[in-house]
């Protein structure tokens, strides 16, 4: 079909959940088609043969999320979006869930333990050392636990009983940036899927249990009251990530969920560990929802919904600065192509035309090639701005 749609999907070592999704998308006939991506050595001009990729593995191979960026460039729909996934991290997630409503644990950031070669005392200067333990321990109790502030899958994950425990458990963290977080003493436990920043499923989680054994199917564990805060809390952080794919998981304290860790753009969608029921809502939902991205063209990204927290003031009065919708659908042009542009239309044979030929030198700032750039008035001298050169410009 020539107006057939493809999505690509990008995985890691998963097995059930790459094969059923493509299955199901492809047997629902609905003019979208998907298959594995196949990738190897990205031109900066190749063409973009995906509607909608669906991203299982980029956070482990970094060759993939730079073809995921230029996909996005591309128009591509990528889920979930390579930009903020990049940024994101489980320290800010807090912060703002807590500027959200949300409950959270009592969260630290923390130094690392150990750097890369070439760091030396003397980068280090803006750094108290030694930690205040104590100071720290006060503020989230114990017991507490330290994980790292971007990654999941439970991996250097520790409990920590005493400050002694926290230093030693601290000493095997290397280069890893972690989080410190109060332990919630918890009587239930949820995972929830997101899909589609507003499709949630609710999932009883006992953390305690053999990997196999942790989702419990049990759709009427929560209560009526407290499963619509758990949903309205997911739909709030995913929302506002602008994340497609996502799991949040809620320890629930005296009647309240406090929001654990939801920084989990590829989550586990495995047919052995979150059961064949809703491995099943899984599969359906996820291809329902590449459909509707392909057919419908839509990405999150060109505004996130946090970003006005992030605003300390006003821009001031006069300052020239665009909205981002305006900007990505303006018709604007870098100077080098409008030079291009220029030359081509110079070459075009015209009858001569004394007056064009007299105001044939570019004015700054009236088109071509500015000589300079504009810089506000307090910004100091403006600096050459020259022109980009094909065969000089490596």
């Amino acid at each position: 079909m020539a107006d057939e749609k493809v999505v690509g999907i990008l995985v890691g070592r998963e097995n059930t959940f790459p094969h059923a999704f493509i299955d199901r998308v492809n047997s629902k006939k609905m003019g979208v088609r998907a298959e594995f991506c196949k990738l190897g050595g990205t031109r900066m001009d190749d063409p973009m043969p995906y509607s909608v990729i669906v991203d299982r593995i980029s956070h482990e191979i970094p060759y993939y999320r730079a073809y995921l960026k230029k996909a996005v460039l591309d128009g591509c729909v990528v889920i979930n979006n390579p930009f903020w996934w990049s940024a994101d991290d489980k320290f800010f997630e807090c912060c703002l869930a807590a500027r959200q409503g949300v409950a959270v644990p009592k969260t630290v950031v923390l130094p690392q333990k150990s750097y890369v070669e070439g760091v030396v005392a003397e980068s280090l200067r803006n750094l108290d050392y030694p930690l205040d333990w104590k100071s720290l321990t006060d503020y989230v109790g114990f017991p507490a636990f330290m994980k790292p502030f971007v990654g999941g899958g439970w991996k250097n994950v520790y409990k920590v009983h005493s400050i002694d425990e926290l230093i030693w458990s601290f000493d095997q963290t290397g280069e890893l940036g972690m989080i410190l977080q109060e332990g919630i003493d918890f009587e239930k436990y949820a995972r929830c899927i997101c899909l589609g920043q507003s499709n949630i499923k609710v999932i009883r989680y006992e953390p305690g249990n053999p990997f196999h054994m942790r989702y419990v199917v049990d759709d009427d564990y929560f209560g009526e009251e407290l499963l619509a805060r758990i949903e309205r809390d997911a739909r709030t952080l995913v929302s506002s990530l602008g994340y497609d794919m996502d799991t949040c998981e809620f320890a629930v304290r005296d009647g309240i969920p406090y929001a654990i860790d939801w920084l989990n753009p590829a989550p586990d969608m495995d047919y052995y560990s979150v059961t064949p029921t809703y491995f099943e809502w899984v599969v359906e939902n996820m291809a329902n929802l590449v459909i509707e991205r392909a057919l419908n063209g839509y990405t999150p990204g060109a505004q996130y919904r946090w970003d006005r927290f992030l605003d300390a003031a006003p821009p001031p009065a006069g300052l020239p600065v665009r909205d981002w919708t305006e900007f990505a659908h303006g018709e604007l042009i870098g100077a080098h192509e409008e030079q291009r542009a220029t030359q081509k239309s110079a070459k075009a044979p015209t009858a001569p035309n004394p007056s064009v030929q007299k105001e044939s030198k570019v004015q700054s700032g009236q088109g071509g090639v500015p000589e300079t750039r504009d810089m506000p008035s307090d910004g100091g001298p403006s600096l050459p701005h020259p022109v980009p050169d094909g065969e000089t410009t490596p």
